[in-house]
């Protein structure tokens, strides 16, 4: 406050026209006055102090009151923007809800068809299984004759490639009648054996002389054979049964048919084996498993007379001739005798040849 006054007299003092001014103010006191006059000076200038006092704190309260003012504007502008943005959330929300309307409304059309579709599927399932039942019972009628059908197609089938497959030997190993001394041809009507069950069967037309890829076997003199016979009718021989056990051989694997004296080819040194001729009898006890598969020694006979017992060889020559026999049986077809071998082969050719192989 002193500073304040000592500088309002400085600024008196030395400006002239505040001295004026001064000079024109002055208020002359009377000395008795002086002391009212002091004290109310005294009392103005306490007031002035309160009032500035007042000003400045009136300064300070207002400056916080325009910071609180300024943070609430700042306030407002925020609050601004967050209501713009609910707005703007509204609005999307509003759109949603309007699409969730509109997808709750598709969702109930498309369960009402649902649910006519599915009225519809009970129904129709309903229908299906009656049909499946009708079905059923249809199948089971017609399954006997459907597999009997199937079955025979197949078995029509497996005969043409069976069919197929001996005319194939056929053509290895031709067996032909030799009618003349130089003419040797085919006669289809060569034999006429019926099936069997039959017995009414006719002999041969022409029994002529067989032949297999142009040689002929001669049985009748086996049992008579010895160190002088011709060595090329020996060898013949030994060749037409390497071919006839080859060919019986084939006939065999394509029909299927297990022999029942298994052979061992070997050309014009072929072996035929006999599994019942070498059993051992002390062996009658056992099973059967372990009588065939321990005791059962096969023993070979020889398909050629070269060097060997011709006993043996013509038994090797009957079991042959056996394999055959079994193979028309098998075919359904009768024998033509013990000692035809040929003849037995050809037969067995021609009948699976013919058309009533397949028909079979």
């Amino acid at each position: 406050m002193e500073n304040r006054e000592q500088a309002r007299d400085k600024t008196l003092i030395t400006d002239p026209k505040k001295i004026n001014a001064a000079h024109e103010n002055v208020q002359l006191i009377e000395w008795e006055d002086f002391d009212n006059e002091l004290a109310r000076l005294w009392s103005l200038t306490s007031a002035l102090k309160e009032a500035d006092e007042k000003k400045q704190s009136l300064r300070e309260k207002l400056q916080s009151l325009i910071q609180v003012k300024n943070e609430s504007l700042n306030k407002l502008n925020e609050l601004e923007e967050m209501r713009e943005r609910l707005e703007a959330r509204k609005v999307v929300m509003a759109n949603m809800s309007t699409r969730c309307r509109v997808a709750t409304e598709d969702a109930k059309k498309q369960e009402e068809m649902l649910s006519t579709e599915v009225r519809s599927l009970l129904v129709a399932g309903t229908s299906l299984s009656v049909a499946r039942k009708r079905l059923q019972e249809a199948n089971r009628l017609l399954t006997e004759e459907r597999d009997c059908v199937k079955l025979k197609n197949v078995q029509r089938k497996l005969r043409a490639r069976q069919q197929y497959m001996i005319s194939q030997v056929s053509l290895l190993y031709p067996v032909k009648i030799l009618v003349g001394p130089a003419q040797e041809q085919e006669l289809e009507s060569y034999s006429s054996s019926s099936r069997l069950g039959n017995p009414s069967a006719s002999k041969p037309v022409n029994q002529g002389l067989l032949t297999i890829l142009g040689l002929n076997l001669t049985l009748l003199p086996f049992t008579k054979m010895s160190f002088f016979t011709d060595k090329k009718e020996v060898q013949r021989s030994a060749t037409v049964l390497g071919y006839v056990a080859h060919a019986v051989s084939l006939i065999a694997s394509y029909l299927q048919v297990p022999l029942r004296y298994p052979l061992r080819l070997g050309g014009s040194r072929s072996y035929i084996n006999d599994h019942a001729s070498s059993i051992d009898p002390a062996s009658s006890d056992l099973s059967l498993d372990t009588t065939l598969s321990a005791n059962v020694k096969p023993a070979e006979f020889p398909l050629f007379l070269e060097g060997q017992d011709t006993t043996r060889a013509a038994y090797a020559v009957f079991l042959l001739n056996k394999d055959i026999e079994q193979l028309l049986n098998f075919i359904g077809v009768k024998s033509l005798g013990p000692r035809h071998v040929l003849a037995n082969l050809k037969e067995l050719l021609r009948s699976v040849q013919s058309s009533e192989y397949i028909d079979t």
